[in-house]
């Protein structure tokens, strides 16, 4: 019978290292393909949405009453109102809109016949943290107002404040979403500066004419 030539490869650790190392990264690039952003969708979309609503809201009330006072107080003023009031409003649209879409998805598993447990979306949390989000938000043109005495300057300051915290706001955003950066940092930015400047300018304009 005729012998058989067996090839033996020396096993080295360099080899063992390099198998290794590659089976890892296989492995980590796997991971990120397999993952599914869009389950970060809904807590994201409520996280940002509340954060740029009470940014643009309350900056935008502070726009508008600069447009016709220089008191620092009543601009503060406004502004911690539009905080207080918008921080209430979001949790209960909040609270409404999620425990709306709770009552859907138990009359959808009691006509499946499906009453194990499953993940509901919380209420309470959603309110919470909208309110919470919304209030980390409003708070950034507050503080960049409250401690500059020049009206003209004060403006400004809020203006360079908001469009930062909005860059920032969309930055965030694309890279937990992996979307593109640039296309949303640009349309957070837009919308901040459309509802600042249309509401400077048409309050300036009832104040001076029609008042």
């Amino acid at each position: 019978m005729a012998a058989k030539n067996d090839i033996c490869i020396p096993v080295t650790d360099e080899n063992t290292k390099h198998a290794q190392g590659k089976g890892s990264e296989q492995g980590k690039v796997s991971t990120d393909e397999d993952f599914d952003y869009s389950q970060r969708g809904q807590w994201l979309r409520a996280a940002v949405l509340g954060a740029t609503d009470g940014l643009v809201s309350v900056a935008s009330l502070m726009m508008g009453i600069g447009a016709v006072k220089q008191d620092v107080r009543a601009m503060i003023l406004t502004g911690f109102a539009g905080l207080v009031a918008g921080a209430c409003s979001m949790a209960i649209g909040e609270f409404v809109s999620v425990y709306s879409q709770r009552d859907v998805e138990l009359a959808q598993m009691k006509r499946d016949n499906k009453l194990e447990k499953e993940a509901l979306p919380n209420p309470v949390l959603a309110a919470v943290a909208s309110a919470i989000a919304f209030m980390l938000g409003a708070i950034l043109p507050l503080l960049a107002a409250a401690f500059i005495g020049d009206h003209k300057v004060r403006l400004g300051v809020v203006v360079a404040t908001v469009s930062l915290a909005l860059v920032v706001f969309g930055w965030i955003g694309a890279v937990l979403g992996r979307t593109a950066v640039v296309k949303s940092c640009f349309r957070i930015l837009i919308g901040g500066w459309m509802a600042m400047a249309l509401t400077f300018a048409l309050t300036k304009y009832i104040g001076s004419t029609a008042l």
